[in-house]
Order: structure tokens, then sequence, then C-alpha cells
């Protein structure tokens, strides 16, 4: 059957077309952290990763103002969980929530963690869990904790546990398995990888990493992870960036970079092709490093920087 239209079509009241969102993060948000003369932070800072020569803006803040916290999160909001925060009373299983949408806001309370700890780390599957491991509570723990998005005002999960205690962890994820690399006490180069779908069992070793090291800071994409930055290292060994190939992660992680100086305790976000390593300590900076993903050999560059001088960061990154 045929149809035929005579006389002309006319719209009235104009068409709107929506473009479909940005398939992989746009920003990075960086929460908390220790700044100058000793004081903790509330803000967060935003990294515009299309602009991302600018100075990050201020956003948030947090619901308290603590370090030693880590992030996970999905492409619309970022969760910020533990730390150390003096007006709180020390150490604390706070978990906070930032909606990417509309993040001048107060960051809500959610959570919270089982137990609370500072200087632990955080990966997500970017969907629907978010994983928290180790850090020093009473004593230092090899716990993992998994929150639901969904149900987030619910108390964390435990999960896990790691292979050892650790503190001064680094992780990063994709959507199937997480890797926490590095730690102390003592200090390890051990990489340990928890499989989402069976995550009660006790984390499985693989790597190392190409050094023993503590205080790292670690991000990726769906196929490689990069750890970046390192503390209890010989001198000149702090810019040093080490990749893992998930397809090949048994084997020993192959030595990427540098950073453009030493430093450890920062925070990382990335999207599918880029990595942005900010703050950090030796001494305490701004400095934002990007390394592009294809090319990890080259010296990162310097790009950024954040608003003011910050380390011990909770990261987290998404669509803006």
């Amino acid at each position: 059957m045929s149809v035929s239209i005579t006389g002309g079509i006319s719209f009235s009241g104009g068409v709107g077309i929506t473009a479909a969102p940005p398939s992989e993060a746009t920003a990075g948000w960086f929460g908390g952290g220790y700044a100058s003369g000793g004081n903790r932070r509330s803000s967060v800072q935003r990294i515009t990763y299309a602009t991302d020569t600018n100075t990050a803006s201020d956003r948030g803040p947090l619901s308290s103002a603590r370090d030693g916290l880590a992030g996970a999160g999905t492409p619309n909001n970022g969760w910020f969980g533990g730390g150390y925060a003096p007006a709180g009373g020390g150490l604390t299983s706070r978990i906070d929530r930032i909606t990417y949408a509309t993040d001048t806001a107060t960051a809500s309370v959610r959570g919270p963690l089982s137990l609370s700890r500072d200087l632990l780390a955080a990966f997500s599957d970017n969907t629907s869990y978010g994983w928290f491991a180790g850090g020093p509570a009473i004593s230092t723990t090899s716990r993992i904790d998994r929150i639901t998005y969904v149900t987030d005002t619910e108390t964390a999960g435990i999960r896990g546990p790691m292979s050892s205690p650790l503190a001064y962890v680094t992780a990063t994820g994709n959507d199937t398995y997480g890797w926490i690399g590095g730690g102390a006490p003592p200090t390890v180069s051990t990489v340990q990888r928890i499989t989402y779908a069976t995550d009660t069992a006790t984390a499985s070793i693989r790597g190392p990493l190409s050094l023993a090291r503590y205080s790292a800071t670690g991000t990726g994409n769906s196929s490689y992870g990069w750890f970046a930055g390192a503390g209890g290292v010989p001198a000149g060994s702090g810019s040093l960036i080490d990749r893992i190939d998930y397809a090949n992660d048994t084997a020993t992680a192959s030595v990427r970079g540098p950073l453009t100086s030493s430093k450890y305790s920062m925070g990382a976000t990335s999207n599918n092709t880029d990595g942005w390593f900010a703050g950090g300590q030796t001494p305490t900076t701004s400095v934002v490093n990007r390394i592009t993903f294809a090319t990890d050999t080259n010296t990162a560059s310097i790009r950024g920087p954040l608003n003011e001088i910050r380390r011990n960061m909770g990261a987290a990154a998404g669509i803006q």
C-alpha cells in the first residue's frame, strides 16, 4: 500500500531533539583532604576534563571535614566513606553522597560503613555497588565493606576479607573485578583481586607491583589499571607509575610514566582515555598530573591545579 501526502506538511511549536548523555566520565570530584597548617577540609573540588588546565572549582561541601577517606561512584553520584574527622571524634564510618548534577549542595549522609577507619581504598562496578577496603581502625584491618547504591542508607555489608590486614592501600576496578594494590604495614608490593560475583571469598593474590610501596593512588579503564606515586620507597622512586593488565593480572606490573615529581597520598579519577592524579605529599601540593593511557610511557603532563594544596582526598568520576 502506498501513502501519498499532498499540500505540504507544517510543524508548529518547535521540535526538540535531546542529545544522548555522554558515554563516559566528563569530570572528577575530589573530596575532603588535608590542607596546609594541619587543616582538614570538607570542600569538594571538581576538575572538568575538557578544560583541565583551569583551576579546579569548589563544590560541595561534604557533611564534615576529614581526610584519609575514599571515594567510589556511578556516572551520576559519588560516595565518600571513612576518614579521620577531629571534630567528630577521630576515625569515622560516615558515608557522604554527592549528586553530580547538583554538586554545589552539601553532601547527604548515607551509610555508615561497618567499621570506623581511614586510609582505606574504594572501587566500584559503576552501576550497583561500591567496595571499601582495609585501613587503620582499632587496629589495621582486612575488612571489605560493600555498599548497595539503591539502598545506601543501610549499614554497609561485610564482604571479603583481603588476604591480610593493610592500610595505606589503593584500588581500581572494572565492571567485574576490583584490584587492591600495595599498602602497609609491612610495606608490600602485593596486588589483591576481588571478584564481585563471589565477593565474600578471601581476595586472591595477583601481581605484584614493580616495587613495594604504600599510599600509591590507583585509577583505570575497562582493560588496565594504573598505580601512581609511592611512599616508603628509595629516594627518586616516588614518581613511579605501574600498569596492571587485567587480562594478565598474575604478571608483574609494567613500569610506565613517570609523574612529574615524586609524591604520594593523591586522589585520582579517569575516563576511558586519560587519568588525572591530583594533589599529594612530599611536599603537599595542588599540582594535577594527567596521563594519557595510549602513550603512558611518557612523563605525565601538568594540568590543573587544585584550588589549594591538598592530600589524602577521596575521589570519584562521573558525568557533569
